[in-house]
């Protein structure tokens, strides 16, 4: 150690004296400067350690008072910076590195099932759509035409070629629920040229043969209605689409009202009232290859599906 250099006890008593120095000067007017500044604090200083019995030499003050205007031994924090903000980053990582990774590892899970939930399928059935507009169903439009065609009926291959060429023209122009529509169409032509059944009055017990309703647009007429179904040569039901005329619904059944003159109706509801039964019940005959019955009464076609 050099000779010269201060004593440890001392070096120490410096230290306290700028640390006193601090309190102290917080209790010296802030607006007193230099050497009035100086001399009250280490007349505040002697009083502090006078009162802990303490003995503090002049040149110990004097340089307490120098170094606590020199900001020696006061921490003086690293300005901002880019390397100082990496630094803190680092140093408090176990702290908002926990929160970063929940919130990635939320992300992830919120992305991945909106991608594979919602996104993948979505793709997927737009690429089978386009499959299917582009090869799917212009080929099975041409295949139901030439099914149809087959038949030799040339009133089902003329509503064929129309459904045919509107099914393609929508596959061209990317309207995949009208080329649909027209496919379901031409196959339910071809459904119904393939049907063999006739259509008979219904006549058991306890279920009505007609009906006659009272039309909304006419109060004072009347419209007469067989119940009637299809049975094939099996004698089993054959359901057939029916359109109702009073509200346009269309559904698949076996059993319908169909209509028929005031003239028709009386005579069945004749042979009826006689033993209960009718004697003739069979009212038209649907062959295979036709698109529709030949009946052997006097009829509009008009139907209802609620009586």
């Amino acid at each position: 150690m050099p000779p010269d250099a201060p004593a440890l006890d001392e070096t120490m008593l410096a230290m306290d004296v700028v640390d006193t120095l601090r309190h102290a000067d917080r209790l010296v007017e802030r607006e007193l400067r230099g050497e009035e500044r100086r001399s009250r604090l280490k007349d505040r200083l002697r009083e502090i350690y006078a009162t802990q019995g303490i003995e503090v030499p002049d040149r110990i003050l004097e340089q307490g008072v120098a170094t606590l205007e020199e900001q020696r031994f006061a921490y003086q924090p690293t300005p901002p910076s880019f390397a100082r903000s990496v630094a803190m980053l680092w140093v408090t990582r176990a702290t908002w590195g926990r929160k970063l990774l929940l919130a990635l590892g939320a992300v992830l899970l919120l992305g991945g099932g909106w991608y594979f939930g919602l996104q993948l399928p979505a793709e997927r059935r737009e690429a089978a759509q386009r499959i299917e507009l582009s090869t799917g169903i212009p080929e099975a439009l041409r295949a139901e035409r030439e099914r149809i065609a087959a038949a030799g009926n040339a009133e089902a291959l003329g509503e064929a070629d129309r459904l045919a060429a509107e099914g393609q023209a929508a596959a061209q122009a990317g309207a995949l629920e009208d080329a649909r529509d027209r496919l379901a169409r031409l196959r339910e032509v071809q459904a119904t040229l393939t049907r063999d059944y006739t259509v008979r009055i219904v006549s058991r017990p306890g279920e009505p043969s007609g009906v006659w309703r009272v039309p909304q647009a006419n109060p004072r007429a009347r419209n007469f209605y067989l119940i009637v179904e299809a049975v094939g040569r099996d004698g089993r039901p054959v359901e057939i689409p029916v359109t109702s005329e009073e509200d346009g619904r269309r559904v698949v059944t076996s059993r319908w009202g169909l209509r028929v003159t005031a003239e028709e109706f009386e005579r069945v509801r004749r042979d009826k009232l006689q033993d209960g039964v009718i004697g003739d019940p069979v009212v038209g005959r649907k062959r295979a290859g036709t698109l529709a019955p030949e009946w052997s009464i006097n009829t509009t076609g008009g139907a209802i599906l609620q009586w």
